[in-house]
């Protein structure tokens, strides 16, 4: 029962069900009375919504910050949410975008921290959700604005590991997560085949902006400061704060910007953006000159239509088979980091990093990963860089001289995939010259699983939110892990609040620059070195094409 049909009951009822209910939007009644203090209100540009005091957080889940993307506004630039009357609850976590394939059955649970207990998927998911000390406009806090993860086609801003009360009560901030389209419905590209649809390719870029438009107008209704916002995200996350930062329309949205485990140099070409969009409409039996007809199609046709062209992509990203943001020139201005950095937003500071052993998690439904001979790492190693396999396993032989051949195989593809990447978008970042740049290593060890996942992918989350408790299935949520975490959120907290990291309860931490190559090593005693894994990097470089 919600408050309001609380209310609408007589005063004896109202007490007797006040009373008997557990858990309304998150907030234990004990009494009618304990009901009213734990209900906060806030104003918006469309309108009143309550949240809920939570032990002295304030939580508002699902507020619209753009109107339903279904039907006539689907493949279109969002659009502002209708006004409302009254005063709207934001107790309960919106749609997350469709992300499922009907044909399929429910995956068993993963071991993920950006797509587990999600809440129900709907097209009207233009939805944000903010965690805050106070409302009204007392406040000047810096403001955490999460992207998720989830490579552009999964993932949702409501996974309870990124809820944002542990980061509120250590920092004083404000912690706004988002939900956008994703994979089909965010970026197919069908730009050529209806003037309407000239958004379609971005379209899941676009709501973020409108999200980041809907924190400068209103975060400073919830103690945020809309001049000190920081955009931040792991993995599919970091990609697209990467992609923000190529985005003209959101130039002066954001201030600073993190990126985890995001190595996104180069996005869609449009020609590949079309030909996939062409494969779309293909699969549906929809002409390209009636390409408008695809707004009529219901959702979970086109989920189908999509996976069904995933299943037959050859030659692009496999994650998205194009399904990702594309790079036209227009509302994606260049190639975040190639060939060169983007120099839309030149001045934001860039905090930038990777894990050591990013992609065992990928391996987990593959046994054989994780008991290699020489010849399994060789074939495994000659999938990834070819004619240079002899040179890169002698190159981290090396330089880890007591790997084992399944440890050496895991550093070697997580640095193809996103260690070595990314320390060329720091060093292309950093050639700007103008905002800081600092790169970390995040090489902490999970215990979870007998410690086989070492420093896997996800890590960095729970440490940058504070919340190795809540994601104990991968921290283990341990003593060393809760220590960690206090200095990792720490420096992640001072980031946004003034564009530096430095904190006491780290080494200082240098900006990064092409010579020295200053990065922030991270694990229970965290040290700087500069240019850590030299002989590596320099040959996946080379394996990479990286000059």
């Amino acid at each position: 029962m919600t408050h309001d049909e609380l209310r609408a009951l007589g005063r004896r009822d109202f007490l007797k069900h006040a009373s008997a209910l557990a858990v309304s939007g998150g907030v234990l009644l004990e009494s009618a009375q304990a009901q009213a203090a734990k209900f906060v209100t806030a104003e918006t540009t469309f309108g009143k919504i309550r949240g809920a005091d939570n032990n002295g957080i304030k939580v508002f889940k699902g507020i619209p910050y753009g109107a339903s993307t279904a039907g006539a506004n689907r493949f279109m630039a969002p659009a502002d949410p209708a006004k409302w009357t009254g005063v709207r609850d934001a107790l309960e976590y919106g749609h997350s975008a469709p992300q499922r394939n009907p044909d399929a059955p429910a995956r068993p649970g993963v071991l993920s921290i950006s797509g587990e207990n999600l809440p129900p998927e709907g097209e009207d998911c233009l939805v944000l959700n903010v965690w805050t000390p106070a409302v009204g406009a007392s406040g000047k806090r810096p403001v955490m604005f999460w992207c998720h993860g989830g490579g552009f086609a999964t993932g949702s801003g409501s996974s309870p590991d990124n809820d944002g009360a542990n980061l509120v009560r250590r920092g004083d901030v404000v912690v706004v997560t988002i939900n956008h389209r994703l994979n089909v419905l965010g970026f197919a590209n069908l730009s050529e085949f209806a003037t309407e649809f000239t958004a379609s390719g971005d379209a899941g870029m676009l709501d973020i902006v409108q999200a980041l438009k809907w924190v400068r107008a209103n975060i400073a209704n919830f103690g945020g400061d809309p001049n000190t916002v920081m955009i931040f995200g792991q993995s599919g996350g970091g990609r697209k704060v990467e992609t923000l930062l190529a985005m003209p329309s959101a130039k002066g949205l954001f201030h600073r910007a993190a990126i985890e485990s995001g190595a996104t140099m180069q996005l869609v070409e449009r020609a590949t953006a079309m030909r996939v969009g062409e494969q779309l409409l293909a699969k549906l039996g929809i002409a390209k000159n009636q390409a408008r007809e695809i707004q009529k199609v219901p959702v979970e046709k086109i989920m189908s239509a999509y996976f069904a062209v995933l299943k037959d992509a050859t030659g692009v990203d496999q994650m998205t088979a194009g399904f990702s943001p594309t790079m036209d020139g227009k509302m994606v201005a260049q190639h975040p980091f190639h060939p060169v950095a983007s120099n839309v937003s030149p001045d934001v500071p860039v905090l930038i990093g990777s894990t050591r052993t990013e992609l065992t998690t990928s391996y987990l439904n593959d046994a054989a990963a994780f008991s290699l001979d020489d010849n399994g790492l060789r074939t495994r190693v000659q999938a990834i860089v070819g004619s240079q396999t002899a040179h890169i396993i002698d190159v981290y032989r090396k330089a880890n001289p007591s790997a084992p051949p399944s440890d050496l195989f895991f550093l070697i593809a997580s640095d193809h995939r996103y260690t070595a990447p990314t320390m060329k978008i720091a060093e292309r970042r950093a050639a700007l010259g103008k905002g800081p740049v600092y790169l970390y290593y995040f090489t902490w060890e999970t215990p979870v699983m007998g410690g086989k996942l070492k420093s896997p992918h996800t890590m960095e989350i729970p440490f940058v939110f504070d919340n190795v408790k809540i994601s104990a299935r991968l921290t283990g949520g341990g003593a060393d892990a809760m220590a960690l975490a206090d200095r990792v959120s720490d420096a992640w907290i001072a980031f946004a609040r003034t564009g530096n990291p430095n904190t006491p309860k780290l080494p200082r931490w240098p900006a990064f620059n092409a010579k020295e190559r200053a990065t922030m090593v991270i694990n229970n005693a965290s040290k700087v070195v500069n240019d850590p894994l030299r002989e590596q990097r320099i040959a996946m470089f080379q394996a990479l094409n990286l000059t």
